[in-house]
């Protein structure tokens, strides 16, 4: 043991937390960053510190990531004066480090999940420490969950330790059943904080997109950190990309090394920021270096203030990692890094007031991620709906009803949701359910071996200098024994190659491969071009791509790519606001790849619909795969309901007023209806597009089920179709002609149509043919009165007017001596008003 090495500020909150597991089985430890608690807690929970007596057990100690695993195995191992493997190992997805004499072991939340599902007893497990709870990972939070369905069904005497960076921890006490909260206070040191807004207005992140000009700030606000602080420099971004650019455009002096710490780096990287550098060191870092991790000698913090969250759409069938703004809980956690040995300083590169927008703590997985995985954990636990399972916050309905779709899809649960044969071995790949069912379907279609290679390629996400042409990339890392991610990349395809089990290998050639198996994992991200023209020689152009799911696709600028009727599209994401998914990586596909990875998906149905493009009804027998189509005949006897409703999709595009014929008598009568609908309302029926389409079934039959295409409609007597929407049942249609006439008989004897198209009805007539009459009669039972248009003998416009008497009286003499000149051998009385009326010229002289 180095004893100096264990004297750690977490030290003086262990005998607390021994009496609390000892009274109760469980405790929630809250300890700042850099208090030990990851490192010394298992130590001594273990019964490994001098000082600390307790009896010796075996600890499993479990985070979120494999970075963290390694690193808290190799810090033990280090204050024990023990390699790594022995009295403290680890194990992550694909490497094990562990003896039978081993006392803790450092997992991720995923292999502890594993373990659960295969023995929920986890024999020879003394204690199970839950490290960095506060980061709100969903397998930590399902974890959680199934370690007190454990303790409360089958190991009562299981000990359980929620392990926080955060003081926040009221809720995890509750959850535990009311566990005791033991607190380690820090030594931290001040940290000023240097607020460094941008320069120039910085737009907001979209989707994975970060403002170049935000990162060039990033990088001027590095320089200008390493000239005015001594010290390491820990700068935080939101992912890999930023990173590498942000390291591109420091220009920093040859005496700083600059280190780039994701969980993608090499492990010599990764070995490099955690340990104490001979030089002055830049490190730029995701968000790994937050609290789980230790990074020594830093005095100075440099923080984007942005983080990456996953989002899935659901509709589309796409999820991803967005670029968000990180949250206030994040920025104390990065900010106290800078002292965690000595005073130091966090540069915030953003304005002061932007706080007050930023939420108090991150939003918790399992309100943002895919389900898919989630829901088979839980049906392989026997809690298909997750209902009874003690999560900090439940499952949205809407992502699970999704994941259970794609996991009955993937045959891994019944229709109740309970996890089949195949639904078990697929959850013991560790893989996302859809990369399994490529793993076990492709296998046995290529061979294991390639079908494990090119999961391993879906399963964790190459380098993007590789390109977008999985094929290309997957030739690539066959050849590249040195690169670390070619090493990483084959012992996963090793592990998986077991987790296939024994097949045959087959002759089909590698791009056919290839097509098939990132289809089977993805086949609603089988994508045709949307034109019909195959691809000239050499052309290399961006095309226009519809998946399966319905979603429209296109191929990045520069994509190494070729341009191919078809794409099985591995990863994609949809920039905000754009219509279109963005293909990120895919392989070329051939038809009938696609039709044998995605079977479930094509259909054969009878499509009769309203073309707008035509003006037609349109009936085919289609084969489709998903929304793409693949043939369709001309059906000659379609479904009589599949074309009614086609025509009334029709009438609903065009309009009724367009698609029927309605000749002057038809239309009339709609106008009338509408005049007493618009006065008296009911029984009156509205007559308008939108009411006679609602009401189709009521006027329109039987001639609209007769109705086989546009024609036909045009044929319908919309005159008499409406008489069947009168209110024939309350006598009311009987005084149509009384409310609203279609004709009134002027004093000359004259029939004459009132015209209803306006607000008001109007009488248009020959002024000549109305003297005498000192009063047009009201419609709609008095309510309404008739506005007269007094025309000239040659039918023109001479006046308007509602009040007859009123015109006679004082308008009439104006328009008699404008008129009277023009029109000589028409009457032009003196008094209109007793004039006899007429419709004939004045006999000549």
């Amino acid at each position: 043991m180095r004893p100096s090495g264990l004297e750690l500020p977490v030290r003086t909150a262990v005998p607390a937390l021994a009496r609390a597991l000892d009274a109760d089985g469980t405790a929630v430890l809250s300890a700042p960053p850099g208090t030990g608690k990851t490192t010394l807690v298992p130590l001594a929970l273990a019964g490994l510190v001098d000082g600390l007596p307790g009896p010796p057990r075996r600890v499993l100690v479990a985070e979120p990531r494999r970075l963290a695993v390694r690193a808290a195995a190799r810090r033990m191992a280090w204050l024990l004066g023990s390699p790594v493997g022995a009295t403290v190992g680890f194990t992550v997805r694909g490497e094990r480090r562990v003896r039978p004499e081993t006392r803790v072991e450092v997992v991720t939340t995923g292999v502890l999940l594993q373990r659960l599902q295969r023995d929920p007893e986890l024999p020879g497990v003394d204690v199970v420490v839950l490290d960095e709870c506060h980061e709100r990972h969903l397998d930590a939070d399902t974890a959680l969950a199934f370690l007190l369905d454990v303790r409360a069904a089958l190991r009562p005497e299981l000990r359980l330790v929620c392990a926080s960076a955060t003081s926040d921890t009221a809720a995890w006490a509750e959850l535990l059943g009311g566990a005791a909260v033991v607190e380690a206070h820090g030594t931290a040191h001040p940290v000023e904080v240097v607020w460094a807004p941008p320069p120039r207005t910085v737009r907001p992140p979209q989707g994975t997109r970060t403002d170049p000009v935000l990162l060039e700030h990033v990088a001027a606000t590095v320089r200008r950190a390493v000239a005015e602080r001594t010290g390491d420099v820990l700068c935080f971004l939101p992912g890999v990309g930023e990173i590498a650019r942000v390291a591109g455009q420091l220009g920093l002096p040859a005496e700083v090394e600059v280190l780039q710490l994701h969980g993608q780096a090499p492990a010599a990287v990764q070995d490099a920021a955690l340990a104490v550098g001979e030089r002055r060191r830049v490190i730029l870092s995701t968000s790994v270096a937050e609290s789980s991790l230790t990074v020594p000698g830093v005095r100075v913090v440099v923080d984007s203030g942005l983080a990456r969250e996953p989002r899935t759409d659901h509709a589309r069938g796409l999820a991803g990692l967005v670029t968000v703004r990180s949250s206030l809980a994040a920025g104390r956690q990065r900010a106290g890094r800078a002292g965690r040995e000595a005073p130091g300083a966090v540069y915030r590169c953003w304005a002061e007031v932007e706080d007050a927008r930023a939420a108090r703590f991150p939003t918790p997985e399992i309100a943002l991620a895919d389900l898919t995985s989630f829901a088979l954990q839980a049906a392989c636990w026997g809690d298909p709906d997750a209902a009874s399972l003690a999560l900090p916050d439940p499952p949205p309905a809407g992502a699970m009803a999704a994941a259970r779709v794609v996991l009955i899809a993937l045959g891994a649960v019944d229709a109740d949701g309970r996890a089949t044969d195949r639904g078990h071995r697929i959850a013991r790949t560790g893989l996302h359910p859809r990369l399994a069912r490529a793993l076990l379907d492709g296998a046995e279609a290529v061979g294991a071996r390639r079908a494990a290679e090119l999961v391993a390629l879906l399963s964790e996400e190459p380098p993007r200098a590789l390109g977008d042409d999985l094929l290309e990339i997957w030739r690539t890392v066959r050849s590249g024994d040195r690169d670390p991610y070619a090493r990483r990349w084959r012992e996963e395809a090793r592990r998986l190659e077991r987790a296939a089990g024994r097949t045959e290998a087959t002759d089909v050639p590698d791009p056919v491969a290839a097509g098939l198996v990132v289809a089977l994992a993805h086949p609603e991200r089988i994508a045709r071009a949307r034109t019909a023209a195959e691809p000239g020689p050499g052309d290399r152009a961006p095309r226009p791509y519809l998946m399966a799911s319905g979603t429209a696709a296109e191929l990045a600028a520069g994509s190494r790519l070729p341009a191919t009727p078809w794409l099985a599209i591995a990863v994609a994401d949809r920039p905000a606001g754009s219509p279109s998914a963005r293909v990120q990586r895919a392989v070329v596909l051939d038809e009938a790849t696609a039709r044998q990875a995605a079977a479930p998906l094509t259909s054969e149905r009878d499509e009769v619909e309203w073309s707008t493009r035509q003006g037609e009804l349109t009936a085919r027998r289609v084969v489709s795969l998903g929304a793409i189509e693949l043939a369709a005949v001309p059906l000659d006897s379609p479904d009589p309901q599949l074309v009614r409703a086609g025509l009334l999709a029709g009438l609903a595009r065009e309009g009724v007023s367009t698609l029927l014929n309605w000749p002057p008598a038809a239309a009339g009568l709609r106008e009338r209806l509408a005049f007493l609908h618009r006065t008296l309302g009911g029984p009156w029926p509205a007559v308008d597009d939108e009411a006679l389409l609602a009401a189709a079934d009521r006027w329109l039959e039987p001639e609209l089920s007769r109705a086989r295409r546009r024609a036909d409609l045009r044929r319908i007597d919309t005159g008499d179709a409406l008489q069947r929407l009168l209110p024939w049942a309350s006598g009311e249609a009987g005084r149509l002609d009384e409310l609203a006439p279609e004709r009134i008989t002027v004093p000359s004897g004259s029939r004459i149509r009132v015209d209803y198209s306006d607000e008001r009805p109007v009488l248009a007539v020959k002024l000549q043919e109305l003297f005498g009459w000192q009063a047009a009669p009201a419609l709609a039972g008095g309510r309404v009165p008739l506005t007269v248009h007094l025309l000239s003998p040659a039918g023109r416009p001479a006046a308007v007017t509602g009040d007859l008497a009123g015109f006679w009286r004082e308008g009439y003499k104006a328009v008699r001596a404008e008129l009277r000149g023009r029109y000589p051998r028409h009457p032009w009385p003196e008094d209109p008003a007793t004039a006899e009326p007429t419709r004939r010229t004045n006999p000549r002289r």
